[in-house]
């Protein structure tokens, strides 16, 4: 029993860095595919950043109350995606090397 709830466990982990590995490759075109990229040149790099800020940002993003460097109205759009989504691109973005 405990085999199957740490095999389900770290197939859950698999199946949400795909996720938010699959997620990235919209963020990729400005932040770069190793996230070391300043988007427009106008925003810090997000490679490392902590998975609960890369949160926080996006959903800061999606309501519209959230303009860091004057990307509000770009990230809005990119933002619109369900919460579930956004901790799987803050786990991924986490874990790019800065």
């Amino acid at each position: 029993m405990k085999k199957l709830v740490l095999l389900a466990l770290v197939a859950t982990t698999s199946i949400a860095m795909a996720d938010g590995a699959a997620l990235f490759a919209k963020c990729a075109g400005c932040h770069g595919a190793d996230g070391k990229t300043k988007a427009l040149g106008k925003s810090d790099p997000i490679a490392g950043k902590a998975a609960a800020d890369v949160v926080k940002d996006l959903e800061g993003y999606k309501a519209g109350t959230l303009n860091k460097h004057g990307m509000g109205g770009v990230m809005k759009g990119q933002a619109n995606m369900s919460a579930d989504d956004m901790k799987a691109l803050g786990e991924y973005i986490s874990k790019l090397a800065k």
